[in-house]
């Protein structure tokens, strides 16, 4: 069901500081920042030969990222995303396992304006996995 790995997520208190580091210091080329109110973060893009790093912050004090960050202040991995050809399908398959989709189970829109859906890291080795659709 799963297919290749798109990005794996890093959720950090200050995304230019964060994205400094990784341009100044590891010479990775780093997308211009975009805000996602609807999922309360706003992201960057690192491009690796065969994946993405995504860089996070919160955006806005109710974003799940906020509460993430007040645990792990220095900031931290938060989620990988695997990459699925029919979201709906996925869904139904890991629901019928027995696996918890986040929120409603409705997709949303994510970064790269595809559908995405979170499932519950207790079902994952305490590993927050999101699905994107391609």
């Amino acid at each position: 069901m799963i297919g290749r790995l798109n990005h794996v997520a890093i959720a950090v208190s200050d995304l230019a500081a964060a994205s400094a580091l990784y341009r100044d210091t590891l010479g990775a080329h780093v997308t211009a920042p975009v805000a996602l109110p609807e999922h309360g973060v706003s992201v960057v893009f690192i491009a690796l030969p065969n994946s993405k790093i995504e860089l996070m912050e919160p955006l806005g004090a109710n974003s799940p990222i906020a509460a993430f960050l007040a645990k792990n202040p220095d900031g931290g991995m938060h989620h990988i995303c695997y990459e699925v050809s029919d979201i709906l399908d996925a869904r139904a398959r890991l629901k019928a396992g027995g696996a918890r989709v986040l929120g409603d189970g409705t997709p949303k829109i994510g970064a790269h304006g595809k559908p995405v859906l979170f499932l519950h890291p207790k079902d994952f080795n305490g590993t927050l996995i999101e699905l994107e659709q391609v």
